[in-house]
């Protein structure tokens, strides 16, 4: 019997030593954001803010003062999330407003009621995203996780434009991901699946480069505007994004997460970083990780990809010829 018990504490402890290294490692490595910014008088708009990383980097600037836009899909999550926010911090300024990335009409519709009802727009943070979903097209005619993740914030930053330049110095911040590294881009079949075995994973890694040289091409539209605008990698973070797995791999998934993975808040740091930092004034295009700047994927600085990229999306998200003037 002893010797049993002997034998399980020694394979637990071969599996729980690792795990703990590695959970220490995580902690000691992540970036925080430290700044002292106040955003009293500013007014954000944060994508997907009722979880995960959106959550936290929009209680972070209610904690600072500022009007908070929750623009989520789920009005029943955002009203929870609201109201969570505004009890954690003493902020009352929170609002809920609703957009569907994966809708054309839906994002025009938001960004019609900001640019009527809004006085200013001085940080977007363009958050919300999907992964691990079955190749789809949307009511668009589009690929659902690339409008979702490209398009739909595209065309979001694009409506907002003029707001944000009145209200310079301005920020415009795209939450891309280390998957970026394995994007590989096809411009002539944006909406078709990849050409790949691992064709969710790929379908995802596109999107988040597409992020990355989306946020560079607008970065040299926008100089000489007051916007800035930077794309952040959060690193691995346990949040809902793969809510859409099947059963079975999203329990493993969340398994393996909560013990490899960053919480929300921890998640949420490069993001704040990247919104309210005085450090990134001046680097407009550049990509960050841990709250730092980070090494780009190889890709992604492809100046003429990113170039063709943003004329192919203004395409496909049907932008009219006036609306394609406010960056040219």
């Amino acid at each position: 019997m002893t010797c049993c018990l002997m034998s399980i504490i020694t394979v637990l402890a071969y599996i729980l030593v690792p795990i703990s290294i590695f959970k220490i490692f995580l902690k000691l490595t992540t970036g925080w954001d430290r700044s002292p910014t106040c955003l009293v008088g500013k007014t954000a708009i944060i994508t997907g803010a009722n979880s995960g990383i959106g959550f936290y980097t929009a209680q972070d600037f209610a904690k600072r003062g500022a009007r908070v836009i929750l623009a989520c899909r789920n009005r029943q999550k955002a009203e929870e999330a609201k109201f969570k926010i505004i009890e954690a911090t003493g902020n009352p300024n929170v609002v809920v407003r609703i957009v569907d990335l994966s809708s054309l009409a839906s994002v025009r519709a938001f960004a019609k009621e900001i640019n009527e009802t809004e006085t200013r727009l001085d940080i977007l943070v363009n958050n919300a995203g999907l992964g691990g979903m079955e190749h789809q097209l949307t009511a668009d005619g589009l690929s659902l996780i690339m409008q979702s993740n490209h398009f739909g914030p595209f065309l979001l930053t694009h409506l907002l434009t003029e707001l944000l330049k009145k209200c310079a110095p301005s920020r415009v911040v795209n939450v891309s991901s280390k998957a970026a590294d394995y994007g590989k881009l096809d411009l002539n079949n944006l909406n078709g699946p990849p050409d790949s075995y691992f064709t969710k994973s790929r379908d995802y890694a596109n999107t988040k480069l597409c992020n990355i040289l989306f946020t560079a091409e607008l970065a040299r539209r926008l100089k000489g505007s007051g916007v800035e605008t930077y794309v952040i990698q959060p690193g691995l973070v346990k949040t809902e994004i793969l809510q859409h797995l099947p059963l079975i791999n999203r329990l493993a998934v969340q398994a393996l997460a909560s013990i490899t993975h960053k919480n929300g808040e921890e998640g949420a740091q490069t993001s704040i970083y990247a919104s309210v930092s005085k450090d990134v004034i001046g680097k407009s295009g550049e990509y960050f990780g841990e709250c730092k700047k980070w090494r780009m994927p190889s890709a992604a600085k492809n100046k003429e990809l990113a170039r063709k990229l943003w004329e192919k999306s203004e395409e496909l998200v049907q932008l009219t010829h006036q609306e394609r003037q406010l960056l040219q």
